[in-house]
């Protein structure tokens, strides 16, 4: 087993914009990198998000994933998979190529110092108010397909695995080493929930969870794990099946929810950036929290932050 210098590896599903995945794979230095590039992205933005990538970065083999698809549990499960077998990480985050840390990478190695054997997932157990009417227990009743971002769904009931305790949770997650090798095993030893759970509707949201949940699974999961996500996403209240895009219009909040001193656990990571929407509120986040250090900004700087550390344009908001 190779020696890793970090507690942290971080497997990056990506498939598109490779200038930002390429941004987020410098703001995670030293931690190594597991990037999964979709399938079907085009051959020229693959070679582009993985060319002279360092060595602490790791391609993993590509899947055609897609939105609410099984095949993204399958590339994140390749991500454990590989992150067990070559480094000695006591830790294990999921990211898509669209996130960002909101942490210099000392602080997220103190947060997982203080948790040395627990996970970051809030698994909510079935059916969850914040699911809908039937609490998401419709997802797992019925087989689905996805088409076009479009939700095909067999109005049959099936019948369901009766030794496991169903949960969902979102796919960002930080996991200890051994809830993820409990998730590797499940996929190598339980076929049967493997093909249950390809007709799952978004599996990547109740997959993990439900196997974490499921004392026969993942024994001791209950009292190891903080539940709590370790990221902040810009939610306006509108229906939505995605995030908005985070803009420079969003440092404020951002920034002021990120510096608060009640916090018992910090968000460490974020969501949704791109390089076109993204960039000033990107080169403001590296300033603040010393990320890429040495490297120049990429944005059109209109967003900058002072020598005393506060954000132009989000007035009141102090960098750590």
């Amino acid at each position: 087993m190779a020696i890793s210098p970090a507690p942290l590896a971080c497997i990056v599903l990506a498939h598109e914009d490779p200038q930002h995945v390429r941004r987020l794979v410098e703001a995670l230095d030293p931690f190594p990198v597991f990037l999964h590039c979709d399938a079907r992205t085009p051959e020229s933005v693959f070679l582009a998000m993985t060319a002279d990538l360092p060595d602490r970065v790791r391609l993993l083999p590509r899947i055609r994933t897609g939105w609410a698809k099984w095949e993204n549990v399958a590339a994140e499960v390749e991500g454990y998979r590989t992150a067990l077998a070559t480094t000695d990480v006591s830790h294990v985050a999921v990211l898509t190529g669209s996130d960002y840390p909101l942490a210099h990478p000392d602080e997220i190695r103190a947060l997982l110092a203080a948790h040395p054997e627990e996970s970051f997932i809030a698994a909510n157990p079935l059916p969850y108010s914040d699911w809908g009417r039937d609490g998401g227990v419709a997802r797992i009743r019925y087989r689905h397909w996805a088409w076009r971002k479009q939700m095909l769904r067999l109005p049959v009931p099936r019948r369901v695995p009766r030794d496991v305790v169903f949960a969902g949770g979102s796919q960002l997650k930080v996991l200890a080493r051994r809830h993820a090798a409990a998730v590797v095993a499940t996929v190598d030893e339980r076929p049967d929930l493997v093909r249950f759970w390809r007709r799952t509707w978004v599996a990547d949201e109740t997959f993990v969870p439900s196997v974490l949940s499921t004392p026969a699974l993942a024994p001791g999961f209950a009292d190891e794990h903080v539940p709590h996500g370790l990221w902040w996403i810009g939610w306006d209240g509108t229906a939505r099946k995605s995030p908005p895009w985070l803009t420079t219009a969003d440092a404020g909040a951002l920034l002021e929810r990120r510096t608060m001193p009640d916090v018992d656990v910090p968000h460490v990571f974020a969501r949704k950036f791109s390089t076109d929407r993204s960039s000033d509120l990107l080169d403001v986040v590296d300033a603040a929290f010393g990320l890429r250090e040495g490297v120049a900004p990429s944005g059109s700087a209109r967003l900058g932050v002072s020598p005393s550390g506060v954000a132009s344009g989000a007035p009141g908001v102090v960098a750590p």
